[in-house]
């Protein structure tokens, strides 16, 4: 039996008309009398399409360009004798008069010509009509709804020449099942299929997944005499490895092969390659390609680019670009898609320069990136933070013809997110509509995320109320988005208050929202809360994992509740959820927090007996509750216990130990511990470089620990220029990297107002040929904030002519504050930034950079909202 899979509740709709027509369509009336200007235009019409290159007549152009759908029938009516002139005219028409553009307009103006019947230039518009159509699946499904209006009103039927053009642009669109449906009709009309067609249905099924009714219709192609061939096998190959079946796609490809009727192609084995490479099966499938080979099979493009993307998402790029200059010398040559996966595989790998020189080769061998290239690229920029150059290649397309798609201000709009403004990627959702684009559930996400990120929450919900517009519907991230941005501004409550809304919607719960609202129920102490959702998860059934648990016992232990958290471990048990690490290193730490230190080392043999072994993290934390209490040859003991069990040491435990230390007056045991942690390749961090601080100081100028609350007091007080020197100095001696401590430093000199000795710190690491992008950001701002913009023009001067780039960041906070009183110059500074940015179509990119330049405020959001909501609800005028 053929299980039904259908995307939508208008494909559901579509497949009822076809298999149960109903009386009850859109009534199509009697064609309404022309007025004399009407009829006047029709005949001018149509005497001027008897006129050579008639397409591009100017006066031509200016008749049709307010002609509704009766007047371009009469037109056609007039042509009837031409039906070649017909369809020209009529999809000529479509594309020129703004009655007759949208889809919905064409349908009427084809009902229209049946009206008349004029039924041989019907059939030859159909034709051409679903060609158009073979892209879009709603005006395919538009269309089809036409069909049964015509035959249900005039008795109008498809003709061979429709039918089989629309089996094939069905089967393109991946609608299997209504390929199916439409044979069936096709049948019942009485029209003879032909070998082409089964194998268009057959292709249908199979590109569905439905390859048990492939199967089966198979057995009557055979039945009724047809034999067995390549095209058939090989999209039953495709049907079995779409749905990562590879045990009977193997079957397949046996029988293909003792076959000589259908003996499997280049199109075959790349298929099944393929299908290996999905489910992580690479060697066989570089096995397959070597026996491609020795069946006198030699590997297409295709076979290589399937290959080359394996390699690309395993990470193994280098062995993607062997197999690539593989290409030529076996008379491959790799096409744009080749090209563009090896250029995604760069940018998700951080390389993006390599992957510009990629596509630089690309278009020097003659082959021009696509729209799906250039995503790969601006993604790859966004990522890296650096949007200038994304938006470059956003004029680069326009510029080059090829139109951007939902993707392209998509991954913008997450970029611009990425690098703090979300209110500039809300006026990108503008500029998309503008071209002619709607956004889809991902745009609105991208959007909504960003605006909850900053605390951006009234646009953030103008931005989801809007969705109604597109027709979109909020999902699960929309609301868990929305949900995160409250419980970490403390409002519970309203958190609350949109999980409510979701569910209304019929949205349903997971555990990743639901273990969002818990934490952000824990936070503002609500513990009754957190239980009730907590068991509403339990009744729904959706706990796979003891996360929710987890953060439940956090709150607890953060406030001593020991009793509550071994309660809290035993519902985890009677749940029937298996504690994991985690939840017995939350009970750890809460044992250590009340002190009770020798129920912490209990509960770490109790972890051994349950068979949930301690990692690093339950020891660590024991190790700084003994260091805390002055315990520091227990905790050494401790340490080396740890390693002794399998456990090695990670970044974490031995900043505890750094910390602990210099805490009890051992600052050469925290200097070797220091050296045990670069040497075994862990990266120094902020809470080590500020232990290595205080014990400076304290060792330096006799000031007792005790006196002194926290690090930042000593800072301010005695840190001085010698002090940071000798620290630098020494870091380097133990073979830790100065670009962190410097950052570090660079953070709270600005913090106590010390922004002058930042800077020279910044530029004497300069001089040595290391560039502290995060620390000049930093400077930057404190600078930025005192209106010493003349500062940040001769850091940013002095930067660039060592010859690196400051960050977007530092460019947009020294142009916003020059443009209040130096505009000129701010001017200047926006020409530098797309200069040191590399950007060549400056005069095309210079109206998003500027437009990313202006002011910070959210205010104008809103009514940027409205426009776009206004932009969508206009509608074309109607007859």
């Amino acid at each position: 039996m053929l299980l039904i899979h259908i995307r939508s509740t208008r494909k559901i709709l579509a497949l009822g008309r076809h298999v149960f027509p109903s009386n009850a369509f859109f009534s199509v009336s009697s064609r309404p009398s022309l007025s004399s200007s009407d009829e006047v235009a029709a005949h001018d019409v149509a005497s001027l399409l008897k006129t050579p290159n008639w397409e591009k007549n100017s006066s031509l152009k200016s008749l049709v360009s307010h002609m509704n759908p009766n007047v371009a029938s009469q037109v056609i009516s007039l042509q009837r004798s031409d039906n070649d002139i017909c369809v020209r005219f009529f999809m000529w028409v479509c594309k020129h008069s703004s009655y007759c553009f949208d889809p919905t307009q064409k349908n009427q103006l084809l009902k229209l010509i049946v009206s008349s019947g004029l039924y041989r230039v019907a059939h030859a518009v159909i034709v051409a009509l679903i060609k158009e159509c073979s892209r879009c699946e709603k005006e395919m499904l538009k269309l089809m709804y036409c069909f049964d209006e015509l035959r249900e009103v005039f008795g109008f039927r498809l003709n061979y020449p429709c039918y089989s053009s629309l089996l094939m642009s069905l089967a393109k669109l991946d609608l299997g099942f209504l390929a199916y449906v439409t044979y069936r009709r096709m049948e019942a009309d009485g029209f003879v299929v032909g070998m082409i067609d089964y194998r268009t249905i057959v292709n249908a099924l199979c590109k569905n997944g439905y390859t048990e009714a492939a199967e089966m219709f198979m057995s009557k192609i055979l039945k009724i005499g047809f034999v067995l061939d390549s095209h058939i096998g090989t999209s039953l190959l495709l049907g079995f490895c779409r749905g990562l079946n590879l045990r009977d796609a193997l079957k397949v490809f046996d029988v293909m092969s003792k076959e000589v009727t259908c003996a499997p192609n280049s199109v075959s084995y790349s298929i099944l390659i393929h299908g290996l490479c999905e489910v992580g099966r690479l060697e066989e499938a570089f096995g397959l390609k070597d026996q491609m080979g020795e069946k006198g099979c030699q590997p297409s493009t295709r076979t290589y680019t399937v290959l080359i993307k394996a390699l690309c998402d395993r990470g193994l790029i280098d062995k993607a670009f062997n197999l690539f200059d593989e290409m030529i010398p076996r008379g491959c040559k790799p096409n744009v898609h080749t090209y563009t996966v090896l250029i995604d595989g760069l940018c998700r790998d951080g390389k993006i320069e390599e992957a510009n020189g990629v596509c630089r080769k690309m278009v020097k061998d003659r082959i021009f990136p696509s729209v799906i290239t250039y995503n790969a690229l601006i993604n790859g920029y966004c990522k890296d933070g650096r949007v200038v150059p994304a938006f470059e290649l956003l004029t680069v397309m326009e510029k080059r013809a090829c139109k951007p798609n939902v993707r392209t201000f998509n991954e913008l709009m997450e970029g611009l997110c990425r690098v703090g403004k979300p209110y500039k990627a809300v006026h990108l959702l503008k500029r998309m509509l503008d071209n002619g684009l709607s956004p889809d559930i991902v745009s609105y996400n991208v959007l909504i995320d960003g605006l909850c990120r900053e605390g951006h929450m009234n646009t953030a919900y103008k931005l989801l109320s809007s969705m109604n517009c597109f027709d979109i519907e909020p999902d699960c991230l929309t609301f868990t988005a929305i949900i995160n941005a409250f419980c970490k501004q403390g409002k519970a409550d309203v958190a609350s208050a949109f999980l409510g809304l979701m569910l209304r919607k019929g949205i349903s719960l997971d555990e990743v929202t639901g273990t969002t609202l818990i934490d952000g129920v824990c936070k503002v102490g609500k513990t009754r809360d957190a239980l009730f959702i907590l068991e509403t998860l339990v009744k729904m059934r959706i706990l796979t994992t003891p996360h929710s648990l987890n953060v439940i016992l956090d709150m607890l232990s953060k406030g001593c509740k020991v009793k509550e958290e071994l309660a809290m471990l035993g519902k985890i048990n009677k749940l029937g959820l298996v504690p994991s690490v985690v939840t017995y290193t939350t009970l750890v730490d809460g044992l250590i927090r009340s002190g009770d230190i020798t129920g912490s080392f209990r509960i770490l043999e109790l972890m051994k007996l349950s068979g949930c072994l301690p990692n690093v993290y339950p020891y660590t934390i024991i190790i700084n509750g003994l260091c805390q209490f002055g315990r520091v040859e227990e905790a050494e003991k401790l340490l080396s216990a740890m390693q002794d069990s399998g456990v090695s040491p990670n970044h974490v435990t031995y900043t505890v130990m750094v910390k602990g230390y210099v805490n009890n007056g051992k600052l050469d045991r925290a200097l070797e511990t220091v050296r045990a942690m670069v040497e075994r390749g862990y990266e120094l961090n902020d809470r080590i470089y500020s232990s290595l601080l205080q014990g400076f100081v304290l060792s330096q100028k006799g000031i007792d620990n005790s006196e002194e609350s926290t690090v930042s007091d000593i800072a301010l007080r005695e840190t001085d220029p010698e002090c940071i020197n000798e620290l630098i100095s020494v870091v380097e001696q133990l073979g830790g990297c100065i670009s962190g401590l410097c950052i570090f430093l660079v953070t709270r000199l600005c913090k106590e107002g010390r922004t002058d000795e930042s800077n020279d710190l910044v530029q004497n690491v300069l001089e040595r040929g290391v560039f502290l992008e995060k620390a000049m950001d930093i400077i930057m701002e404190s600078y930025c904030s005192k209106k010493k913009h003349t500062k940040c023009m001769e850091l940013i001067t002095l930067v660039l002519k060592s010859g690196f780039v400051p960050s977007f960041k530092s460019f947009c906070l020294v142009i916003q504050g020059l443009k209040e009183g130096d505009a000129e110059r701010a001017r200047e500074l926006v020409m530098e930034l797309l200069t040191s940015n590399g950007v060549v179509e400056k005069s095309g990119v210079l109206t998003y950079v500027e437009c990313l330049m202006e002011g910070d405020e959210t205010g104008d959001c809103s009514e940027v909202i409205d426009l776009v909501d206004q932009l969508h609800c206009r509608e074309r005028p109607t007859f």
